[in-house]
């Protein structure tokens, strides 16, 4: 009986997971993090941006992907600053109601109220509400941009949300109330 054959048939047993040597088939560890950096990085060659299909492969493309960015910034800032003046155009529409009001020696007397009206109806708070969707789909949009952690990407935003605020918000007028106490 020959038994070196049937010790060869023991001594093959199917590959395991730990025979892999890769951290028990879990691809090294790398793919809890599919592949994303998370360190901040100045790369301009592979660059995923928003979508799968696109991505920056030359030094020119990730230029025109940062000037895209840094307009993009801006739009979100004058976004912001054309709701509030909106919203303040549509709350000048005040109403004045007088109502009479009897006076301690007979007299009637005219007490004026002033009233802010809105409707939930009407047009400017849809125009309002379409222009909040989109701010909100443009924050998030730069904020997916600066989570790619590319340093030139992540300055585009920066600086494009600076010239924004530097073009918008100067015609900002905050009102203190100084009869207010609770600031």
């Amino acid at each position: 009986m020959d038994h070196s054959q049937h010790h060869d048939h023991h001594t093959a047993s199917p590959p395991t997971s730990s025979d892999h040597g890769n951290g028990g088939g879990h691809g090294g560890g790398h793919e809890g993090h599919m592949g994303m950096a998370m360190t901040f990085n100045l790369d301009y060659m592979g660059v995923e941006l928003l979508f799968s299909g696109l991505v920056i492969n030359s030094a020119g493309e990730m230029v025109a992907a940062c000037l895209g960015v840094f307009l993009l910034a801006i739009l979100y800032e004058g976004l912001k600053i054309g709701r509030e003046f909106l919203l303040r155009r549509s709350q000048v529409n005040v109403r004045y109601n007088s109502m009479p009001l009897p006076g301690s020696d007979g007299t009637v007397l005219m007490e004026t109220h002033k009233t802010v009206g809105q409707r939930m109806l009407s047009p400017s708070h849809f125009l309002q509400t379409l222009l909040h969707i989109v701010q909100v789909v443009v924050s998030y949009f730069l904020m997916l941009i600066f989570m790619t952690y590319n340093g030139y990407l992540c300055i585009a935003v920066a600086a494009g949300a600076g010239m924004g605020y530097f073009l918008f918000s100067w015609r900002k007028a905050v009102v203190v109330d100084i009869t207010e106490h609770c600031h």
